[in-house]
């Protein structure tokens, strides 16, 4: 945590200081500028104010009067004739002597400034020309000490000092609970993610909000339970497999033991055999069918979309199933109206409807009736297969695609079953885009819902 939260704060130390210090040096030579500018203008505006005085009474007793105001005040004044020569003064240094004696060719009626450098001189200073008749008569110079100044930005400089040393302990402040505010569900999904890369996928990440840190803790919490979830699949399916595939091999191997050790009659040997042989075909069945759904996971399984007269098609799935419906004593109807056109992969569509079909006959009796209708809306096409047969419990309906799974357990042997059919059928209606529902009452029935997409584009 200390890594993480460190590293946050010092980054937005270095950002915040940054733009503090920026901020600060602006606002430091704004306001010294600006307090310049302010006792630059007041001198000007006192000048000027000594200027009008005497530009009415241009005489000693004016000059000496002004003088002696400026003398009680924090700043100074000089007046020169036109040649530069001290008529009145208010300070005597002779430091003052280099601004006057500074080349001035044309100062303005509302005056001027000569000296603005503070940091570097005693004095600021302006000019401002006394006029008589039109005719410039002399000057008055305003001086103000550099040294209040300086005083006044020393304690400007010592009132930024506080305020940034209370800022920068501020900011450390609010950095260091920021810090620790995004580094803390960070840290806990590091270490929850690291949980999940040892294979421990019981983790829980509390609800952080509503922004991308509580974005990102719903992700990783998703795929902890996807991945338990996929764990325990897996789990099962090795279980069941297992399970299945040593089922048809104890049988074959018992049987062919029995055949090759014993000496058995000519019937009992072929009966035998016959035993051998299904459980040859299932366990072929079996592979063939995991086969199809290793492809599907891995997205290898080829689907060959070609347009498909749902009208033919349905009469040629009852040519082909009609016999054995009616050796098992059921009966089969088909109903497709014409003009119903689906894209889709032929065989793929056939092995789906025989999956569907083959479990009406296993889980109906003599008597019992299927139905197989077609009809499309709205741009959908909707295949329904519906049977009279046992139904299923309706607790077992949210299992039926699951691989492996099988409603009547007890009649697996009989019935041929490997509980992959649905799962296969499931998965090949997701590929062509389509959707499967099913509906079930026990001793009432089962229907299946299939919807495609209608468009041929």
């Amino acid at each position: 945590m200390k890594k993480l939260s460190l590293k946050l704060g010092m980054l937005f130390f270095l950002i915040l200081f940054g733009l503090e210090t920026f901020m600060f040096f602006f606002l430091h030579s704004t306001l010294v500028e600006s307090r310049v500018e302010e006792e630059l203008i007041s001198l000007q505006t006192r000048g000027n104010s000594h200027r009008a005085i005497l530009e009415r009474h241009f005489d000693n007793n004016t000059i000496s009067h002004v003088a002696l105001m400026e003398s009680e005040a924090n700043t100074d004044v000089v007046i020169t004739n036109l040649n530069k020569d001290i008529l009145g003064s208010s300070v005597k240094s002779n430091q003052i002597q280099e601004y006057i004696e500074r080349p001035i060719p044309s100062v303005p009626r509302e005056g001027q400034t000569i000296g603005d450098k503070w940091q570097e001189e005693n004095y600021i200073s302006t000019v401002s020309p006394i006029e008589q008749d039109g005719q410039i008569i002399g000057y008055v110079y305003m001086f103000q000490d550099t040294a209040w100044i300086q005083s006044l930005i020393a304690r400007l400089n010592e009132q930024f000092l506080f305020a940034g040393i209370i800022a920068v302990i501020f900011t450390i402040t609010i950095i260091i609970f920021l810090s620790k505010a995004l580094a803390k569900p960070l840290i806990k999904m590091k270490e929850v993610t690291s949980q999940i890369s040892k294979g421990d996928f019981s983790v829980t990440l509390p609800k952080t909000g509503d922004d991308e840190l509580g974005d990102l803790a719903q992700s990783i919490q998703l795929l902890a339970n996807d991945l338990s979830y996929l764990k325990e699949e897996r789990s099962d399916f090795l279980s069941s497999i297992s399970h299945e595939l040593r089922t048809p091999l104890t049988y074959i191997k018992g049987y062919a033991d029995i055949v090759q050790k014993r000496n058995l009659t000519s019937d009992e040997r072929n009966q035998y055999l016959t035993i051998i042989l299904e459980e040859t075909n299932r366990l072929s069945e079996m592979v063939k069918n995991l086969f199809d759904l290793a492809k599907i996971d891995k997205n290898t399984f080829d689907i060959k979309k070609t347009p498909i007269d749902l009208h033919d098609f349905t009469i040629k799935i009852k040519a082909k199933f009609a016999p054995a419906f009616i050796e098992n004593g059921m009966q089969l109807e088909v109903n497709c109206p014409e003009g119903i056109f689906l894209n889709a992969d032929a065989a793929r569509l056939e092995q789906i409807i025989f999956n569907l079909l083959d479990n009406s006959i296993k889980y109906s009796s003599p008597g019992d009736q299927t139905a197989v209708a077609v009809e499309q809306f709205n741009k959908h096409i909707f295949i329904r297969i519906k049977d009279t047969g046992k139904g299923i419990p309706t607790h077992e309906l949210p299992y039926i695609f699951n691989r492996f799974y099988r409603v009547d357990k007890s009649r697996t042997r009989a019935l041929g079953g490997t509980g992959l059919g649905l799962a296969i059928v499931k998965e090949l209606i997701h590929a062509h885009g389509g959707t499967i529902s099913v509906k079930s009452l026990e001793n009432e029935g089962t229907e299946f819902e299939m919807v495609f997409k209608g468009d041929l584009e």
